[in-house]
């Protein structure tokens, strides 16, 4: 017996117990504990949780090698955070910049715009003065052509009493007779000159207007070729017969000898300065 009481203990056995738990409802429970078969597997257990590090205090205090593990990643987290909050600084103090730049340019942009606008309107306010003013100058010059043609037109319309419009120009043939000087005198004075004849169809209305008699004109020899009294010199002639006379033989003064229009057959005649005869004056209106 005494061999019993200190033999290995037998713990291979289930043990069930009941207990009876009186609920608030008056129910019993029943409840069954196992006990491990043997106190090797209870030591084998407890041997497996030291050596994993199980247990209160393992959890409580880690190794030594975690604890730097956790340090180090704690730095490099902190290091990240420390970058990151870097970088979002950096990149808010740019994107102020930019944002400020872009600010500047808008408004020197604008600023330009308006200057433009402000150059191209006084570029066409300039440009319509300029051509107002050229029109203005044109107008008034049209004004002043207007005026002349009607002064001219009027002019045209009637000469004066005595005298007689023909082409562009009214004559007057005198009723008395003076020398070639005085002839020449009395036409300055009513605003002409004696008669200058420029073609065909004046040689006839002169010699028309002198009814068949001799009236001085604006001709005579100025000592080396014949010129009319307004300087024009002579390019088509009505000379009578055996006329012009001029030459060595002629008297000194031979240039005073002017000329009178016109003889029977409608031609130019040659007389002394000094001969009285009528005379045919000439205005220009055109």
């Amino acid at each position: 017996m005494a061999d019993d009481i200190y033999a290995k203990p037998h713990m291979s056995k289930k043990v069930r117990y009941k207990r009876n738990v009186q609920e608030d409802k008056g129910e019993w429970e029943e409840r069954e504990v196992e006990i491990y078969e043997s106190t090797d597997a209870i030591r084998d257990d407890h041997a497996d949780n030291q050596s994993h590090g199980a247990g209160p205090d393992t959890e409580r205090r880690p190794p030594a090698v975690q604890r730097k593990t956790f340090r180090a990643a704690a730095v490099c987290l902190a290091v990240l955070c420390f970058l990151m909050m870097t970088g979002i600084i950096l990149l808010s103090v740019y994107f102020t910049l930019l944002q400020t730049r872009y600010d500047q340019l808008s408004n020197n942009y604008t600023q330009l715009q308006d200057e433009v606008k402000q150059l191209k309107d006084r570029t066409e306010v300039t440009l319509l003065q300029t051509r107002y003013d050229q029109l203005s100058n044109n107008y008034t010059q049209l004004q002043d052509e207007v005026k002349q043609l009607k002064d001219r037109i009027e002019v045209l319309k009637v000469c004066h009493d005595g005298w007689t419009r023909f082409g562009c120009s009214c004559y007057f043939k005198s009723k008395e007779k003076k020398d070639w000087g005085d002839s020449r005198d009395d036409s300055e004075k009513r605003g002409a000159d004696l008669v200058v004849i420029d073609n065909k169809e004046e040689q006839k209305f002169v010699s028309e207007l002198s009814n068949g008699g001799e009236s001085w004109i604006g001709l005579r020899y100025d000592g080396k070729e014949w010129r009319w009294v307004d300087g024009s010199p002579l390019t088509e002639t009505f000379w009578g017969p055996g006329l012009p006379r001029y030459g060595r033989n002629q008297p000194r003064n031979w240039s005073w000898y002017p000329v009178a229009c016109c003889d029977q057959q409608g031609k130019w005649t040659q007389s002394y300065h000094s001969d009285y005869k009528t005379w045919i004056c000439e205005k220009k209106i055109i």
